[in-house]
């Protein structure tokens, strides 16, 4: 459908196409998969950045299942306007359209003389996004543009913290065997666990969960010692100390 259509307007297209494995998650694992397409088609065309048309709803919606989720911050910041398409070396993802509705963008698309594609799995039930908008939908207590002005706040609250970060950051003294850190007094967990994650994705350590990186903070900030992600944290005395242990299975904390 696409392609008929950009032959008749004359502009190029490419199809690309996945395959994925059965199993569950599939909406995720597909979005994994499309990203990962569109970021290496990009990047072999010297192509300058992918655009998407995510719009309000769509932020509407993620905030909600994030929320559902008992997401942070960085996770309640959902879609931003530009962010760096996943699995590349920085190749821009601009999405100009989140301060569109859903409704405003089929009727530009209807007044064009267009039909609008019609994706089944959009009312499939068994898939949580589809829940939320139908729930969403069914109330209109729910305004997707104040969930995308709330979101742009998160963000910018989120790129304050960032800002903060990048100085605590300077402070930490590296060697060859891992990092010396001397926490200031009274400094906000929201803070600590963003320099602890630095710590791990600087040793190279595989992601971890939220809960996880406080149970983490939590033995440090009592003067213990813990191993999270491959990474022994030492806080029996000050400063603490950040290096590499056995590799263990997992990512779980062990003390």
């Amino acid at each position: 459908m696409v392609a008929a259509l950009c032959a008749r307007l004359g502009v190029p297209h490419h199809t690309l196409t996945l395959s994925l494995e059965q199993g569950s998650a599939v909406q995720q694992r597909a979005r994994v998969a499309r990203y990962a397409a569109l970021g290496h088609w990009c990047t072999a065309q010297g192509l300058a950045a992918l655009v998407t048309a995510h719009h309000a709803d769509d932020q509407a919606e993620t905030m909600v299942m994030r929320l559902n989720r008992g997401a942070g911050l960085r996770g309640l910041a959902a879609m931003r306007p530009r962010a760096i398409v996943p699995g590349t070396a920085g190749l821009p993802l601009l999405r100009p359209l989140l301060g569109w509705r859903r409704a405003d963008l089929a009727q530009v698309v209807t007044m064009a003389g267009l039909a609008a594609a019609d994706d089944p799995s959009n009312r499939d039930a068994a898939y949580e996004r589809v829940r939320v908008r139908a729930a969403m939908t069914a109330s209109k207590a729910f305004d997707p543009l104040g969930f995308a002005a709330a979101a742009d706040h998160l963000a910018q609250a989120d790129q304050a913290l960032e800002w903060i970060v990048d100085r605590l950051w300077q402070e930490l003294a590296r060697d060859d065997a891992g990092f010396t850190w001397n926490p200031p007094a009274g400094l906000p967990p929201a803070l600590a666990l963003r320099i602890l994650e630095r710590i791990l994705a600087a040793q190279e350590s595989p992601p971890v969960r939220g809960p996880e990186l406080s149970r983490w903070l939590a033995i440090l900030q009592s003067g213990g010692v813990a191993t999270l992600g491959g990474v022994k944290g030492d806080a029996r005395r000050a400063p603490w100390r950040f290096t590499r242990a056995p590799a263990r299975k997992g990512g779980a904390v062990s003390a």
